[in-house]
């Protein structure tokens, strides 16, 4: 079923806001993309696929989110490093009640301190959106890593 060029558009523009937040290290906006009671889960493809509910990263709350930032920013050592994610094949679909989900592939490029910058992850955003705020929120985000494999500490939201 297609959906309004609205709303896709609206769709877009928030993917869009919400890897420039991570991509420019502007983590703090990063929760408010969420709604109040959201779920964002990091998870590999091979555990998504078997239901298994045990990811990377798991959050249930906007304020999860906002303590995420927080322990980035004052508690967790990890070496200085920057992403840049590449978003593409946004597939978006009505849902009752002003909700849409949406799904799309990214990739994220790690950018180390020194300048070198290595293939992070691959997988696909699956999303629930809402509308009611008149703004596009996440309700729910579930990353689906294509590996099982994290080579470093996941310390920066993908």
């Amino acid at each position: 079923m297609a959906v309004a060029i609205e709303t896709q558009l609206a769709v877009e523009r928030l993917l869009a806001r919400y890897v420039a937040s991570i991509d420019e290290d502007r983590l703090e906006e990063w929760p408010g993309y969420f709604t109040e009671r959201c779920r964002y889960q990091i998870i590999s493809a091979e555990s998504h696929s078997q239901s298994l509910p045990i990811g990377f990263i798991y959050a249930d709350s906007r304020a999860m989110l906002r303590d995420r930032v927080t322990a980035l920013r004052q508690v967790n050592v990890y070496e200085p490093q920057r992403y840049r994610h590449i978003v593409s094949s946004i597939l978006v679909s009505e849902e009752a009640g002003g909700i849409v989900t949406a799904q799309s592939n990214y990739m994220v490029v790690r950018v180390m301190h020194d300048g070198a910058s290595t293939l992070f992850s691959t997988g696909r955003y699956l999303d629930r959106i809402t509308f009611a705020s008149g703004e596009p929120l996440f309700l729910e985000k579930i990353v689906v890593t294509d590996s099982s494999r994290i080579d470093t500490l996941l310390a920066i939201p993908l």
